[in-house]
């Protein structure tokens, strides 16, 4: 079980550094993850992570620069939107949609990786994680095939697999499931409540003043774990 410190990214405790992956993940999504990618390897595919265990000063960093205009905000289909008119609690929406508010990212658990496949990037391609990079005639098509029919024999799921009203789908996102279960389960609105104050989250008070509604659709609102996992 993860601790307070782990749950809400402030702490790292609680993963290992792998310099070969580029990424620090949790111990017990290691193994299973270095299996998965060895198998998709015999079918020619490039697993690789982009992003693994994120702590709470980056998740920080990228909630600012959002919020302030600094990066763009995105819509379903991962292309820019136009900010103008937005309220703050709008700005507070999209964002959710695409970015975790720091403290309750799935990354902080060391469990979550969003995935590539080196061997279908084209020469000076820049990799956006947006829709159509898994659909058909995408870069990453082959890998989400793959993912498809095998992710689940390695205790990996998407929990961003569908819209269910809150985060909009993430086909390149992965959760080890036997850890990230417990984690979600723990991290309630109180402890989010908690990281949020004492931090420098732009808009945080607007953020404490709905955080029972944003950790109910933005949090908790994700694709049930298989029941294989959990039976």
């Amino acid at each position: 079980m993860l601790n307070e410190l782990e749950l809400t990214g402030r702490a790292r405790t609680h993963v290992v550094q792998r310099d070969d992956l580029k990424a620090a993940v949790h111990p017990q999504a290691l193994a299973p993850f270095l299996a998965m990618k060895a198998d998709a390897a015999r079918e020619g595919i490039d697993m690789a992570i982009t992003s693994a265990f994120r702590d709470f000063t980056a998740q920080q960093r990228i909630w600012n620069m959002k919020w302030r205009g600094e990066r763009p905000l995105l819509d379903a289909h991962g292309c820019e939107r136009d900010r103008t008119g937005l309220t703050p609690r709008d700005i507070v929406q999209a964002i959710l949609c695409w970015s975790a508010l720091p403290g309750a990212s799935r990354h902080h658990w060391g469990t979550e990786l969003d995935l590539i496949d080196r061997a279908g990037l084209p020469e000076g391609y820049r990799v956006r994680l947006v829709p159509s990079e898994a659909e058909p005639g995408g870069p990453f098509h082959a890998l989400h095939c793959w993912l498809d029919a095998n992710m689940h024999r390695y205790a990996f799921f998407r929990p961003y697999s569908t819209f269910r009203g809150g985060v909009l789908p993430e086909r390149w996102h992965l959760s080890y499931a036997p850890v990230a279960d417990a984690a979600l389960a723990a991290l309630t609105p109180e402890l989010l409540a908690e990281a949020l104050g004492a931090s420098e989250v732009v808009g945080k008070e607007l953020i404490l003043e709905d955080i029972a509604d944003l950790h109910a659709r933005y949090v908790v609102n994700v694709d049930p774990t298989p029941a294989a996992f959990t039976s």
